[in-house]
């Protein structure tokens, strides 16, 4: 595919796949990599995505700031950076294969059924430390299982009826600080090749307006639309991982 091809498909990817992140919080790489996995070799294509996936949640949590959870977001991050190790033994030494599979199918049924039942109702009783964290765990090890750690999180703030605000903040630090463990991760098996700087930089004008676009979407969109917005990224997301 000639040069100007590819750097188009990969700013419309990077594009599609920051404003998507920023408007709902997370799912930049369902939706940018369904390119991006078809231009590159997934060598490639995933350390990118992820380095673009951590720009976004960067801009994220600083238009997000004010609406930060640091208490329950750390609870999170400590439970699933517990959670990743177990997913990386899994991986490396059992056929984790039924498992994204079932996890895929329960995240699909899960979003579909609620897109068609009414909202539910805040229940204003503060989650337990132990719980937070027990959230944090299931998302950092479905994560490392998936490449989905908001998964699990965004459906329990869905089950207690949190606003977007709240959920946001609560769960934005959480999917940085695990993409970043994930990057580290995978740095640490290979060095960082010169082809990954230059189409990092070459994402950087579609990363910026992309995000710029999608926190002024997510400003603007009402709790029921936000809502439908995530059910739906989690029909995708969870249908996509089950038919992989």
């Amino acid at each position: 595919m000639p040069d100007m091809a590819t750097h188009l498909l990969l700013s419309v990817a990077v594009f599609a796949g920051a404003f998507v992140s920023s408007l709902a919080g997370f799912a930049f790489s369902a939706v940018a990599g369904a390119i991006l996995l078809r231009i590159f070799q997934p060598m490639e294509a995933v350390p990118l995505m992820m380095a673009c996936s951590i720009g976004v949640q960067a801009a994220n949590l600083w238009a997000l700031r004010r609406n930060i959870q640091w208490e329950g977001s750390l609870l999170l991050i400590v439970g699933g950076a517990l959670g990743i190790p177990i997913a990386i033994y899994l991986l490396q030494n059992a056929d984790t294969h039924f498992l994204r599979i079932g996890f895929g199918i329960i995240v699909a049924l899960y979003a579909g059924y609620m897109l068609f039942r009414p909202t539910l109702m805040r229940d204003g009783v503060a989650a337990s430390r132990r719980l937070t964290a027990l959230i944090g765990f299931g998302g950092g090890l479905v994560g490392g299982l998936t490449a989905m750690p908001g998964a699990v999180p965004t459906i329990w703030c869905d089950i207690r009826g949190m606003p977007k605000s709240d959920q946001r903040g609560l769960v934005q630090p959480f999917i940085a600080i695990m993409q970043v463990l994930a990057l580290a991760l995978l740095l640490g098996r290979q060095s960082l090749s010169p082809k990954l700087v230059v189409d990092l930089a070459i994402s950087l004008p579609a990363l910026f307006a992309g995000s710029v676009l999608g926190i002024v979407a997510f400003r603007n969109v009402n709790e029921i639309g936000f809502r439908r917005i995530i059910l739906v990224l989690l029909l995708l997301s969870g249908a996509s991982l089950a038919l992989a």
